[in-house]
């Protein structure tokens, strides 16, 4: 129980957890309709593709304003607005009968999806500190997990009776879900004597305050990289499950439930071992991990012409892991920089990272996700950067106590 807030930790993760799942819901629940979404609307391979960029570049431009806004009015009507609006795009989304109207919707779907996770990392700072805020930070990773497990699941059991139209039918009635549950459960958690007003200047003032600081520049670049070595892959899903793998619209699972079981498992070592190992010590356990499984996938699609089950994936499984052991400790000391802010920073760094993912989407999975090897040879750079700037961080700058880290 959160004395101050009146809610279980239990209660509070579960629906933050929900919250979380608006992203991976949003994007892979419609990965196995691409192939007849894309006959039925008429158009190709690339202009599926930026139905997942659109929606990035959305996510990633609102983001900006989500924490901002958080901190000036409250956490939980930014919430509530955020469901709303997603749940009215994603009607919209089921209704459209062109590439534009798809296009149109699903970058307000973007718009309003970051809420749930941007705003909700600020909750879990506004109710915990230090080892419990890391605890809780692991158990909503748990949750999200489950996400990119289940939605392509969901999305090509849907297909088995229904036409892609009822993905977004499906994506809808989440979003009216979780309007009720979050207007139920979910206390306010910033109260107005810590609100910042809300000024254009300020804004950019505390934008800026972050992009000018150092510590924060290399942590979020390292958390974004590291992730970006694995989100190659989720936007790479199609081309690697149907034509690398050679497996049918039904048949993600076999990609998605070994990698976020992998992920799973990382979140539940990270919340056990927060107080009892340092967050240094986690966070280079995860990179070795990323290290190992980035050498593997080279040496294995390097060495075979067709990849298969399941050697194939065994790679994202842990690099998944490894990514859940530095995604906490690396979040959480990205808050603990600015405290009055933490909904801005928060939303600084889901902008980065988004940008990121939405070039990746849109730009470098279509050069290379025809290729295991070109996938593999990616992918490991991604986890050099990433690792390459941790270390930076570590040897430049020497705040990992008072980071949180």
């Amino acid at each position: 129980m959160i004395p101050h807030l009146n809610i279980s930790r239990a209660r509070l993760a579960f629906i933050l957890g929900g919250l979380a799942m608006f992203g991976p819901f949003s994007i892979d629940t419609v990965f196995p309709a691409f192939l007849v979404m894309a006959d039925d609307l008429g158009v190709g391979k690339v202009a599926m593709q930026q139905t997942i960029s659109v929606y990035l570049i959305g996510y990633a431009a609102m983001s900006l304003f989500h924490g901002p806004i958080s901190d000036a009015i409250g956490r939980k009507k930014v919430l509530l607005a955020g469901i709303v609006v997603f749940t009215l795009a994603s009607v919209g989304a089921a209704l459209a009968g062109d590439i534009t109207t798809m296009l149109a919707y699903r970058a307000l779907q973007g718009l309003s999806a970051g809420v749930g996770m941007i705003v909700g990392r600020a909750v879990v700072r506004d109710a915990l500190q230090g080892d419990d805020a890391q605890r809780l930070m692991s158990h909503i990773s748990m949750i999200f997990g489950v996400a990119p497990a289940i939605a392509p699941v969901i999305g090509g059991w849907i297909l088995g009776f229904s036409d892609w139209h009822g993905i977004f039918w499906f994506l809808a009635a989440f979003g009216a879900l979780l309007l009720v549950v979050t207007a139920w459960g979910l206390p306010e958690t910033h109260p107005p004597e810590a609100r910042v007003p809300l000024h254009a200047r300020t804004m950019l003032r505390d934008y800026w305050s972050m992009l000018s600081n150092r510590r924060f520049r290399l942590l979020t670049l390292a958390g974004t990289a590291n992730f970006g070595a694995l989100f190659l892959y989720i936007s790479s899903a199609p081309d690697f499950v149907m034509g690398l793998l050679g497996l049918g619209e039904q048949d993600f699972v076999w990609f998605f439930a070994p990698t976020i079981g992998g992920m799973m498992l990382g979140a539940f070592v990270s919340g056990r071992a927060a107080g009892r190992l340092p967050g240094k010590r986690l966070v280079e356990w995860g990179f070795l991990c990323c290290g190992v499984a980035a050498v593997y996938n080279i040496g294995y699609n390097a060495l075979v012409s067709s990849p298969s089950l399941p050697w194939a994936v065994l790679p994202t499984a842990m690099g998944a892991f490894g990514i859940a052991l530095v995604f906490p400790i690396v979040t959480l000391a990205i808050l603990d920089m600015f405290p009055r802010q933490r909904g801005s920073a928060s939303s600084m760094q889901a902008f980065v990272g988004l940008m990121s993912n939405a070039a990746i989407a849109g730009l470098l999975s279509p050069l290379v996700s025809h290729s295991g090897l070109l996938l593999a040879v990616v992918s490991a750079g991604f986890v050099v950067v990433a690792f390459g700037t941790w270390r930076w961080y570590v040897v430049h700058d020497r705040g990992l106590a008072s980071d949180g880290a």
